[in-house]
């Protein structure tokens, strides 16, 4: 979608923008104080700066492992997008306030001047020009990239093993973590370390850019790079020391995510008619950003049944596990959110559907409708490729009597897939910290949340009502949301209070009456079962 303007709103109303600087796009939004989308663009890496070359906005290198950005693009990005915002007459002077997301965990590091190259930015020239020379590692890591397994080792063992590194910083040590990227470019470019003076992340480096200033890395972001003490919001000594020298100078202080980090820079104001008193509002992470979008509130799960299934908690009381992660909350200051990634999802169920019902999704629904709850006793894992929680592969089945079994009936084996891939979410969510409390909510998007029996399904598992939304722009418009909401965050009014006018979601299923009896069961069950399967040597 280009340039398109929205709903209009009164000519001289205030609006909010929020931006995402995703993996292969940049977003923005703006909306109203009412709420309305009045204006959506984006610019599309790939084709539209073929000049950096990326494939899905990155550059894959020859190990496989490593994988970048080049830090450039972002910033000409930014040029390309507020050019077409202006192009297509958006009045950037009733902007009161803007926020942002980026992709989690990538790195950017800005060579030893650049703070004073962006208090100074020529408001003739494009950003991409004016600050070609002031980052130190020109292709930044990014999320994908897994070629610091040595780093996370030696991180682990610095801070007592996975377990206790997982409690400090809410999870066990992943290659695509910040903290354990910095540890690398320490160790094999040293010189290109030594000349950064300060390491942001994608969200706190495009807050720098509005800024014309460096911008605090905020909690809930600074949560995903194994250095942050979840619990005090402070950088945990233990990791900064396993990570690099001299690193707590170059991350600065973290700050609440609801921060006014300050007004927009001069440049913004002089090149493309920004109001000087335009609040920048501290930048987030992508899924951080999300739960914002999706206006997550206390014991609501959201879950994404796509490729693979994404969930989002919101937790009171975490309890970080070995799998999994726990962020600092980025609406909601002394609150986490936990995030759970399943990789099959959507691709395991179409082969289900395939074998079993013809590869009909009106048969596939059929059986789910006609299989009683409970499946008559009969269970069963589907994991066509290796998953990453649990740590396990293959299909396994058992019967009432927890009896190995090769297969199952067309029907039940399509109810044993479904129900068994929902209790493993419960069960996996439950370890995190959470809780169905009266109230909660299933908020489910993505593919499969436009069948009404998977999302029976959903409903019957975790005991609760499910809602659908449209969760297509998320991220930047929980960007937007959290723009308008951190002006008054420091007077105490809520972020629900904020975006209480916002349109609500579908009911679409509640729970069957005896479900609570029967998946309280199961679970118990299944997670016996899944240690089982554990145990087992790998195929």
């Amino acid at each position: 979608m280009s340039g398109r303007t929205m709903a209009a709103a009164a000519p001289d109303s205030p609006l909010y923008l929020g931006f995402d600087f995703s993996t292969q796009q940049l977003k923005v939004v703006a909306i109203d104080g009412n709420l309305n989308v009045v204006h959506q663009d984006n610019v599309q890496f790939d084709s539209e700066l073929p000049e950096f070359r990326t494939q899905g906005g990155v550059h894959i290198h020859t190990d496989r492992l490593t994988v970048t950005s080049p830090v450039l693009m972002w910033v000409k990005a930014l040029d390309l997008l507020l050019d077409k915002m202006k192009g297509a007459g958006l009045d950037l002077s009733r902007v009161r306030a803007l926020s942002g997301s980026g992709q989690q965990h990538g790195s950017v590091f800005w060579r030893t001047g650049a703070s004073e190259t962006l208090k100074q930015l020529h408001p003739d020239q494009d950003l991409h020009q004016l600050l070609q020379d002031s980052f130190s590692v020109a292709d930044c890591p990014v999320w994908m990239d897994s070629s610091s397994r040595q780093q996370c080792e030696e991180l682990q063992a610095a801070a007592g093993g996975a377990v206790v590194l997982a409690h400090i910083t809410g999870s066990r040590a992943y290659e695509r973590f910040t903290g354990n990227q910095i540890a690398k470019l320490h160790q094999s470019r040293a010189d290109e370390y030594q000349n950064s003076e300060r390491i942001s992340l994608v969200s706190s480096f495009a807050a720098s850019l509005f800024l014309g200033g460096y911008a605090a890395i905020d909690y809930s972001d600074g949560s995903g790079m194994n250095l942050l003490d979840i619990r005090t919001r402070t950088w945990s000594e233990i990791c900064l020391e396993a990570c690099a020298p001299d690193l707590e100078r170059r991350l600065g202080t973290p700050q609440p995510s609801t921060s006014v980090l300050g007004s927009v820079s001069s440049y913004f104001v002089h090149r493309y008619g920004f109001s000087e008193s335009c609040s920048v509002v501290a930048f987030t992470g992508d899924n951080p950003a999300s739960l914002a979008g999706m206006r997550l509130q206390p014991g609501d799960i959201a879950v994404s049944l796509g490729t693979s299934d994404t969930l989002f908690l919101w937790v009171q009381q975490p309890r970080p596990a070995l799998e999994g992660h726990v962020f600092c909350n980025p609406v909601e200051q002394r609150e986490f959110m936990a995030l759970l990634c399943f990789k099959n999802g959507s691709l395991t169920r179409e082969r289900i559907r395939n074998e079993n019902t013809g590869g009909s999704w009106e048969l596939f629904s059929a059986a789910l409708r006609e299989t009683p709850l409970g499946n008559n006793g009969n269970i069963g894992f589907y994991f066509d490729s290796m998953e990453i929680t649990p740590p396990a592969v293959g299909v396994h089945r058992f019967d009432r009597e927890d009896n190995r079994v090769s297969c199952l009936g067309p029907g039940a084996e399509v109810r044993a897939l479904v129900e068994g891939q929902f209790v493993s979410r419960r069960l996996h969510a439950e370890r995190l910290g959470y809780s169905i409390i009266p109230g909660t909510r299933v908020l489910a998007t993505g593919g499969a949340s436009c069948n009404k029996e998977i999302l029976q399904v959903l409903s019957d598992v975790f005991n609760a009502p499910v809602y659908t939304m449209d969760l297509s722009g998320s991220a930047c418009l929980g960007s937007a949301y959290r723009a308008l909401h951190g002006l008054v965050a420091e007077s105490g009014v809520s972020f629900f209070d904020v975006v209480k006018k916002a349109p609500e979601p579908k009911l679409v299923a509640t729970p069957h009456p005896t479900a609570q009896q029967v998946y309280q069961q199961m679970l118990q069950r299944y997670a016996r079962l899944e240690e089982s399967i554990l145990q087992e040597p790998r195929p």
